[in-house]
């Protein structure tokens, strides 16, 4: 399997050579997958559709740069009766830390710091980390004890810093305490600057010493702060520039225009035996056109459509080249695409890189997950993208959902692409 995983990394690293941009699909046959196969997909997709699984979809599957497939399906708003349309923009959430990622190594490769440098050399607030050792439910109080080290950037980017998540954490003492601290987890229509988040957020306890384990975290909402000290550019213009506008990337960001707001996708919740609009809970599901527009999450903010997110991870199937623009060296990804936390993620059929789940080798005959290094990740309101650097597909399935009506779209469509590979 290892030589499987070396021959996916020598693909990344020569296909540079000829770098792959998105083309449209036409009607004509494809080579290296299956129209019967794809035709499938289809007809499952719109069985779903058809039995008010979801109230609607975008699919999109790419095949050496070629787009094979591409549909829209079902209402991005019930209430209106807004059919779907393929450009249409979902809020992407946690698929932001794959970006945040590249843009924390496109700043790595320019030598502005070393990936094991403490976080607390350039944001001061984090030294000397502490570890919840107990807490009181009376009062909220907790107890400590100092970190056996420094959080580093590599522990911030792999989830093993031991910070936490507030609302969507797995211990609720932390959510208890997140939130008597006023941080913000997620998304925000309220007037708050990342720095000031991020800098509360320094002050609280960790769940265990840095390194020691993997816990989901807002690791990528310190580094988005990071960048943008590191850089000296307000983190949402650093993504605009350097990676967004060279990739063609026109409809992601934190924030929508006006034109980009009529194409969000409405986040609509089952609930007694139907879909709706999400209310308004710990976030307002309309922030990315409404309110302050000040805080750039980089674990959950950007918004984005499935062409432009395609056009993200060719880049990196590409070997760090999309559009005759280099944005990261082969090298780089290969690093990238490497187990940075060896047996700390549970169930060991997968691993983690530095912004990316990775199929390992016990992964791949699990089977319908994709060749050894084929690296995906997901998004809070029902996202999802897988990668294949040996066959060079890519799957994208969004939706805009909270709570279920048995849909069973997530796995079908990844474990049907793989099989209409030839």
């Amino acid at each position: 399997m290892k030589k499987i995983f070396l021959a996916g990394i020598a693909i990344l690293m020569s296909i540079g050579l000829h770098a792959q941009v998105l083309t449209p699909a036409t009607s004509a046959p494809q080579k290296g997958i299956s129209q019967d196969r794809i035709n499938r997909i289809d007809q499952m997709l719109n069985e779903a559709i058809d039995a008010n699984q979801v109230p609607g979809l975008v699919a999109m599957i790419v095949k050496n740069g070629k787009i094979v497939y591409q549909s829209s399906k079902g209402f991005a708003d019930l209430p209106s009766q807004q059919k779907m349309e393929k450009d249409q923009i979902f809020r992407i959430a946690s698929q932001t830390k794959a970006i945040t990622s590249t843009a924390v190594m496109m700043l790595w490769e320019e030598g502005k710091f070393q990936l094991s440098d403490p976080i607390s050399k350039y944001i001061p607030e984090f030294k000397n980390p502490q570890v919840m050792t107990g807490f009181r439910y009376a009062d909220s109080t907790y107890s400590t004890r100092p970190a056996s080290r420094e959080i580093t950037i590599k522990d911030l980017l792999t989830h093993t810093s031991g910070i936490g998540y507030g609302m969507i954490d797995g211990d609720e003492r932390m959510k208890i305490i997140y939130q008597k601290a006023g941080i913000i987890d997620l998304y925000t229509t309220e007037p708050v600057k990342i720095g000031d988040n991020i800098r509360k957020l320094a002050k609280l306890p960790i769940h265990h010493d840095p390194g020691t384990k993997f816990t989901y975290s807002e690791g990528l909402d310190v580094l988005g702060y990071f960048i943008e000290i590191v850089s000296g550019m307000p983190f949402d213009e650093f993504l605009k520039t350097r990676l967004f506008q060279p990739l063609g990337m026109s409809n992601t960001g934190f924030y929508l225009n006006e034109a980009q707001g009529e194409k969000l996708v409405t986040v609509h919740q089952f609930a007694n035996g139907a879909w709706r609009p999400m209310p308004v809970t710990f976030y307002d599901p309309d922030y990315p056109k409404t309110g302050a527009k000040t805080f750039f999450s980089g674990g959950a903010g950007l918004s984005s459509s499935a062409e432009d997110y395609a056009k993200f991870l060719q880049m990196y199937l590409n070997g760090g080249v999309y559009n005759g623009k280099r944005i990261l060296s082969p090298t780089t990804i290969q690093i990238i695409m490497s187990n940075q936390v060896g047996e700390l993620v549970a169930g060991g059929q997968k691993s983690y890189g530095l912004a990316f789940g990775i199929v390992n080798e016990l992964g791949f005959p699990k089977g319908g997950e994709g060749s050894v290094g084929t690296f995906d990740w997901g998004g809070y309101f029902n996202t999802q993208y897988f990668a294949d650097p040996v066959t060079k597909t890519i799957g994208i399935l969004m939706k805009q959902t909270q709570g279920g009506n048995g849909d069973q779209t997530g796995w079908k469509f990844r474990q049907m692409v793989f099989a209409a590979v030839e």
